[in-house]
């Protein structure tokens, strides 16, 4: 008992030491950045930014500041831009530092518990657990960027009317924007209510929409990027190229639903054949506990039961990926 409370004593003070660690490498550089995009103050350019305009510079606000080892290793190995511009796209409010403190807690969380309440035969799995562990907060941005976008997609379509119609009835393309933010919700409401704020503060209309496009990794954003900057440079009917692109957009939607439909049956497929393995296992342990001691006591078992989670796991990705037909 007393060996317990010294074990969960240090993991509570091995995990609190590192959300400190991580939050003060990055909870200076985070608050630099609201202070400078709040008083529009410049900061010195970096390394091959020196051609950026200050408008452009304010929107950005990339810090460059390396003086933490955990920082520095994150900006050479791109990981901290990466998580940015996940975090980004997924529309949370959240910092590349608390997601990093997430998966480095959650995974020497797990670690612990799953070393300390294993069968000792089995504790090198806590460190595939603890991995995968790591991998929950990353997962969950993923997921709310692909729930994000597509609902982004959706209201796509409509937007682009939207924009077409306003300005046959005469307004500008700027105005437009801001009474499509005022009209839809989010997701689109809101990333059209920030391109046209930045527009709005000096940043030039197609660096902005650049930004959308970044924002929204989406085929048909840069569709209408690119006929919006081609409109301003060489002129051009731009409500009929929205009216069309809006056309195209929903009938692209609509195969894709069709699509899914048909694949449903692949997809199902796929959760039963990998559903199946783990049922008749966890069965097998309460009807015939004896003959699946043999995958935890002896190493050849071990070594077996590993084999057949990775072909079971490759075939389930395998199988996934034939039914995800990208339109």
């Amino acid at each position: 008992m007393a060996l317990l409370i010294v074990i969960f004593v240090a993991t509570l003070g091995v995990t609190a030491l590192t959300w400190g660690l991580v939050q003060r490498t990055f909870q200076n550089r985070d608050a630099a950045r609201t202070r400078d995009r709040l008083v529009g103050r410049e900061r010195t350019p970096a390394k091959g930014e020196a051609g950026k305009a200050p408008a452009q510079q304010l929107f950005l606000g990339e810090g460059q500041d390396t003086k933490h080892v955990l920082r520095w290793a994150l900006a050479k190995l791109n990981i901290d831009q990466a998580l940015q511009k996940l975090i980004e796209q997924a529309g949370v409010g959240w910092t590349s530092g608390q997601v990093v403190a997430s998966c480095l807690l959650l995974a020497l969380i797990v670690f612990n518990l799953c070393w300390y309440l294993a069968p000792p035969q089995v504790r090198e799995v806590s460190f595939v657990v603890a991995l995968g562990a790591a991998a929950l907060p990353i997962s969950y941005l993923r997921r709310t960027r692909r729930k994000r976008t597509y609902a982004f997609e959706a209201q796509f379509p409509d937007a682009l009317q939207f924009i077409a119609r306003a300005m046959r009835a005469g307004h500008a393309f700027s105005v437009s924007l801001e009474m499509l933010h005022k009209e839809f919700t989010e997701p689109l409401g809101g990333e059209f209510r920030r391109t046209f704020e930045e527009q709005n503060l000096g940043l030039p209309i197609d660096t902005a929409l650049e930004k959308l496009a970044r924002r929204m990794p989406l085929l048909d954003v840069q569709f209408f990027v690119a006929a919006v900057v081609l409109q301003k440079r060489t002129g051009g009917n731009l409500a009929e190229i929205l009216d069309k692109l809006a056309v195209l957009i929903r009938e692209r939607f609509k195969l894709r639903g069709q699509i899914r439909t048909i694949s449903a049956q692949g997809r199902m497929s796929s959760l039963v054949l990998t559903g199946i393995p783990v049922v008749v296992g966890v069965m097998m342990y309460f009807v015939n506990r004896a003959h699946m001691q043999f995958f935890v006591e002896e190493e050849i078992g071990r070594w077996m039961a590993l084999l057949a989670i990775g072909f079971v796991a490759v075939g389930y990705l395998v199988m996934r990926q034939i039914v995800n037909i990208e339109v």
